[in-house]
């Protein structure tokens, strides 16, 4: 069963220039609701194996990229594609919602 990616601030560029759709969740160890979606973010990183690209992003160690995003609030999940932002929510939101989004962003 594939794994979300752990993403830094090096390796996110190169990370989100794919073709594939990639969602980043944006998360910290402290942060409650993000203890609540990780499972899931993990679940889709199986589920969408070879169609999108699921990775997590600590805030706590990577600080370049979610300032660069104005990223003030986690858990914030946000979808790439072709190296552009395409779409983001922010706060601990069913599956069903961030499949949704995945989904509008293949094929």
């Amino acid at each position: 069963m594939a794994k979300a990616l752990e993403v830094t601030d090096n390796s996110f560029e190169e990370l989100i220039q794919g073709d594939k759709p990639v969602l980043v969740d944006f998360w910290a160890e402290w942060c409650g609701p993000c203890k609540m979606i990780g499972p899931v973010v993990e679940q889709l990183a199986g589920e969408y194996e070879g169609k999108a690209v699921i990775a997590k992003m600590d805030v706590d160690v990577n600080a370049q990229i979610p300032a660069r995003f104005g990223i003030r609030s986690i858990p914030t999940l946000m979808i790439f594609k072709g190296g552009q932002l395409v779409d983001k929510v922010v706060g601990a939101v069913p599956k069903s919602v961030l499949e949704q989004k995945l989904n509008e962003q293949i094929g």
